[in-house]
């Protein structure tokens, strides 16, 4: 059975030299505060949140101290609303993100201004999950949000990709997507005002912004393809229907001809992808799968004395992998798939994206699963590279992602479920009798 041949998306030139590949979460923030410095015309943020603490603030700090410096400075921070309105999961009480976001307006006469975005009406139904930070004509593209864990602060981190990026038309396709949907529509909320929003004006605002979303596309000039170089394509969409990002990413397991890699911190694959999965490795592609070991999940909780509920979601995702290697073994024992999984000590893996035959690259911050697939607003960039100038870097990315990583082989390799602490058994049970693990599966 041979891949499709399907038609690629229009993309905009880039020299191999306009792309630099970071690896790691401290290279990444050093980058941004050198990009802040040195940012001209303006600065353009999007993220799921910018947290509370160390790194965020050093991150907030630096916009607003660019913007005292130079007023002119077109600075704009896009955040989710919801995520905005509180902390880190387990954290006490607080006034969320937003409180510090207030105080840091307090502080300075010339202000940044923090959008809050209402994808859905709340957090579980959808999120801003958008990527991308435009400082000038540079574009840096990465999964992570903006807190010590993503940015190396402390001792702990979360792996990720982060890649530099030199493009007037892409950073200027990015900036105009955000001013036109949240600013020019007036329905994204200024975060660091006074203004408090009624569950009445956030479901009119959410569905606003939603029928707004579905309608809207990265607009661009396409630019021909010359030898020595590749180009990207800005790629963005919001639920089930009609959205081309996720027909690109089924498309790219289409294509594959030779060698498929796919990351996933979460694995809870969509049916579509599981479909294209399997046709991939009939036709013999060469397919490898990176994933979080459930103990590298951000949601995991190694002191059983401290579990809670919401701890069960790294052995839903484990469970979800075990089904998959039993269901696909004979494709690993015929050496066709391989399987690794990810763990460095207590630190957690938010990895996605797929590279295809060398030769094309998905950055993305979709986490590749069915919340990804139907409820958040979701983007990437794919890099068409049919000389393979990236090869190089890639492969170097690679490498030092697969040093933290084991290579699955059955599930005998996984933990059985009896092995699991006696609270994570009981609710795992009880989710499986009430059956809502399948409402689960769909929202994760």
């Amino acid at each position: 059975m041979a891949s499709l041949s399907i038609p690629l998306p229009s993309g905009i030139a880039l020299d191999a030299g306009d792309i630099k590949i970071l690896h790691t979460g401290r290279v990444f923030k050093q980058t941004i505060l050198d990009c802040i410095r040195n940012a001209k015309k303006r600065i353009s943020i999007a993220a799921l949140y910018i947290q509370d603490d160390e790194a965020g603030s050093e991150i907030l700090h630096a916009l607003f101290q660019a913007k005292q410096q130079n007023p002119s400075l077109d600075i704009k921070v896009f955040v989710d609303f919801h995520r905005a309105q509180r902390g880190l999961i387990g954290e006490k009480q607080c006034s969320g993100n937003r409180g510090f976001y207030q105080k840091l307006a307090e502080e300075y006469s010339e202000l940044v201004e923090i959008y809050g975005v209402t994808v859905k009406s709340k957090e579980v139904l959808g999120v801003l999950h958008l990527k991308g930070f435009v400082f000038d004509d540079t574009v840096l593209y990465s999964g992570a949000s903006l807190n010590n864990v993503y940015l190396y602060q402390k001792d702990e981190y979360r792996c990720d990709r982060y890649y530099c990026i030199q493009s007037s038309q892409l950073a200027q396709c990015l900036v105009n997507y955000l001013n036109e949907q949240f600013v020019d529509s007036r329905l994204a909320m200024l975060l660091t005002g006074q203004q408090q929003l009624n569950k009445k004006q956030v479901r009119y605002r959410a569905k606003q912004q939603k029928a707004l979303l579905r309608r809207s596309q990265y607009k661009y000039i396409p630019e021909a393809l010359h030898k020595g170089q590749l180009t990207v394509t800005p790629l963005v969409g919001l639920g089930a229907r009609g959205n081309l990002l996720n027909r690109q990413i089924r498309n790219l397991l289409r294509m594959a001809e030779q060698q498929l890699v796919i990351f996933t911190p979460y694995f809870n694959l969509p049916n579509s992808l599981k479909v294209e999965l399997k046709r991939a490795l009939k036709r013999g592609v060469q397919v490898k799968i990176i994933v979080g070991d459930k103990q590298a999940n951000d949601f995991y909780i190694s002191d059983e004395d401290k579990f809670s509920t919401i701890g069960i979601v790294p052995y839903i995702y484990e469970t979800l992998l075990k089904r998959f290697v039993r269901k696909f073994h004979r494709f690993i024992v015929a050496d066709k798939l391989e399987v690794r999984l990810w763990q460095d000590g207590s630190n957690s893996f938010h990895l996605k994206g797929i590279v295809v035959d060398e030769k094309l690259h998905l950055l993305t911050g979709n986490n590749l699963n069915p919340r990804a697939w139907s409820l958040d607003l979701e983007n990437g960039l794919m890099f068409h590279d049919p000389e393979q100038l990236l090869k190089v870097g890639w492969q170097q990315e690679l490498a030092n992602i697969e040093q933290q990583t084991r290579k699955v082989t059955g599930v005998n390799q996984l933990q059985h479920n009896s092995e699991y602490p006696i609270k994570v058994q009981k609710l795992l049970k009880r989710l499986k009798v009430t059956a809502i693990d399948r409402i689960l599966k769909r929202i994760l």
